[in-house]
């Protein structure tokens, strides 16, 4: 008796050990951000790195935007990617360039209705 109270117990205190699996809902959170890391980010990041974006690329579960591998660049989507991450945790977010000093690519994709949030929430990143 005593060894199943002990693993009911253990069985417990693991699972409140371990992380959420709750998906959170399609939509940014903006509270996530101060008020002045929310202005910065949708103000001026977000702005910069559309006039820097040179394509996108349609993924299977969401889009990848093309950018030139400058250091200020990479400076922005960084800087970009660390807001981006708190108000829209629901994204896979992936940094990469491409071999032989290639194109700096930034990955936004996710679960079943993540691309379509992009399209929508992101309708001024795509041409018209």
């Amino acid at each position: 008796m005593k060894a199943l109270v002990l693993c009911a117990t253990l069985g417990l205190i693991l699972a409140a050990a371990a992380p959420s699996l709750a998906d959170s809902p399609f939509a940014c959170n903006r509270a996530a951000l101060s008020a002045q890391a929310r202005k910065r980010h949708f103000d001026v990041l977000s702005p910069a790195l559309r006039a820097r974006k040179k394509s996108i690329r349609e993924l299977g579960d969401g889009f990848a935007f093309e950018f030139s591998p400058e250091s200020a660049t990479l400076q922005l989507v960084s800087e970009w990617v660390d807001g981006e991450r708190l108000c829209c945790p629901f994204f896979d977010i992936d940094v990469h360039f491409d071999r032989e000093g290639g194109s700096l690519w930034l990955r936004l994709t996710g679960r079943e209705g993540v691309k379509q949030f992009i399209r929508a929430d992101f309708a001024n990143w795509f041409p018209g």
